[in-house]
């Protein structure tokens, strides 16, 4: 299969500090990564570190805010505009100089009672972004989340996070299709990947229900790669999943599915 496989420093070696998951990451024979909150790590040592191995950067997310005080993203906070900017322009400066061409922007937490508000900041945040991220060629993904690992999250389903995209009019604003998020939330995960993958901009993979190695539990992995292939996709697959034990011994599951990493 040509399918291509990323690391998700997120979570992949998430022990070690961010230059040495870098390096496990290409030891253990990847040729791109994706990252959650590298930003206590200098960029400019991220994109040395990936040259060094010949690895694709691909992502970072925009920071949560004060998590301690139940933060989970700032770009849907009515009120908070002007920090969700900076915190922007900080993410993008940081991608810029480590060579990540894509940024996850968070919108946070949202309650019925402030849907409609949140939304119309939402939208407006992600009009702004786009047009400066666009300036440097780097697109921006949503990401709906689960209702079970993430209650009150401003979106849980594809079709949320596809109307705000709509609404952006904004053509450099996609879709992160993330499996396990789909198989979590709503299940008929290929018939919802064909549909949306004209509009995704990237795609993670863990087992469903335990957000392990993709060799367990109620996704037949092997039926999503060969659709992919079969519909042309020639895009990165990130795998952000929590290993078993150690990342070496569960990649295991890259060979038995007729896959590689090199």
């Amino acid at each position: 299969m040509s399918i291509k496989l990323s690391a998700n420093l997120g979570f992949l070696w998430s022990e070690l500090p961010l230059i040495e998951r870098i390096d496990k990451a290409a030891q253990a024979g990847f040729k791109a990564i994706e990252l959650h909150w590298p930003y206590d790590t200098p960029p400019a040592q991220v994109a040395a570190a990936c040259e060094a191995h010949d690895l694709t950067l691909l992502s970072v997310n925009t920071p949560q805010g004060d998590v301690s005080a139940g933060d989970a993203g700032l770009a849907a906070q009515v009120g908070r505009e002007a920090e969700f900017k900076s915190a922007f322009e900080m993410s993008l400066a940081w991608a810029l100089t480590a060579g990540a061409t894509k940024i996850h922007v968070l919108p946070g937490m949202a309650t019925p009672a402030n849907a409609d508000a949140a939304r119309e900041t939402f939208v407006s945040n992600l009009q702004w972004a786009a047009d400066l991220a666009a300036n440097e060629s780097v697109t921006i993904l949503l990401e709906a989340l689960n209702h079970r690992d993430k209650p009150g999250y401003f979106y849980h389903t594809q079709a949320q996070s596809n109307s705000i995209r709509v609404q952006t009019g904004r053509e450099n604003v996609k879709l992160m299709f993330d499996v396990y998020h789909v198989g979590v939330t709503e299940g008929d995960v290929l018939v919802k990947l064909e549909h949306y993958l004209p509009v995704v901009g990237h795609i993670q993979i863990a087992a469903v229900p335990s957000r392990r190695e993709p060799d367990e539990g109620e996704i037949r992995y092997e039926a999503i790669f060969k659709r992919l292939e079969e519909l042309g996709f020639s895009g990165w697959i990130g795998c952000e999943y929590k290993p078993r034990g150690s990342v070496q011994a569960g990649l295991g599951w890259v060979q038995a599915m007729g896959l590689h990493l090199g």
